[in-house]
């Protein structure tokens, strides 16, 4: 196998709208996925920054191959561009590409990881996740906040959000469990289903949170677990 983690071309690139905005979706995404998964199999997991404050992501990463990441920039950076109206004239930065796994049960939750969260307000900061887990495993679901009616946060809405989002968990904490379907603060607007080997690209500043299935998806072992790819794409 010459390029393990190639991108099968071409590329059966979907588009599907969720509440007022569009998301980015490819089936059997990579010729070979397997090999990621076996490459994370060799990987060492450690705990997200803000683990033990019960912030961020509730599990565990380890960094993916660079030659995956390497792979993903000749078609995500046009892709993007072309999909979600970023000017030409803005330059990419893009993260290191990291394996994660979802670790923390319920229970042990933080008041922040039991909501829809965002990722960035800035304009064009974009999440591309790769899943190399099935269905069973959820999905990321997208949301609206009841009180201000936002589904996007911008720096525009960010203080309004922000002071409504704090004053609400403040009141009442929420309960101790993953995020999935509607609240009294948040609406459910739609689901990108896992599907192994899918990628999915969405705006970092929408309200979202992934859809765990606490039964199956709690577990440290890439074939077993929720195991995902995630890197961030910002424009600017």
């Amino acid at each position: 196998m010459t390029d393990p983690y190639s991108i099968r071309m071409p590329p059966d690139i979907q588009s599907v709208m969720v509440g007022d905005h569009q998301l980015v979706f490819i089936d059997d995404f990579l010729e070979h996925p397997e090999a990621l998964l076996d490459a994370a199999c060799q990987s060492t997991f450690e705990p997200t920054p803000g683990f033990e404050e019960r912030k961020g992501y509730p599990g565990v990463r380890a960094t993916a191959p660079a030659e995956y990441s390497s792979e993903l920039n000749g078609l995500l950076d046009p892709l993007i561009r072309l999909n979600f109206q970023v000017p030409e004239h803005l330059g990419v930065h893009k993260s290191a590409c990291s394996f994660s796994l979802t670790t923390v049960p319920p229970d042990h939750l933080g008041p922040l990881q039991r909501t829809p969260h965002f990722d960035s307000s800035t304009p064009h900061h974009m999440a591309v996740l790769l899943y190399l887990c099935g269905p069973e495993h959820g999905g990321t679901g997208f949301y609206r906040h009841r009180a201000t009616g936002l589904q996007q946060i911008t720096p525009e809405t960010l203080d309004r959000y922000s002071d409504a989002y704090y004053g609400e968990i403040e009141r009442v904490p929420p309960p101790p469990r993953y995020f999935d379907d509607s609240d009294e603060h948040f609406s459910f607007l739609g689901m990108v289903p896992a599907r192994f080997n899918r990628l999915v690209v969405y705006s970092g500043s929408l309200l979202h949170t992934a859809c765990i299935n606490p039964g199956l998806s709690i577990s440290s072992d890439p074939r077993q677990g929720r195991l995902t790819v995630n890197t961030f794409y910002d424009f600017f």
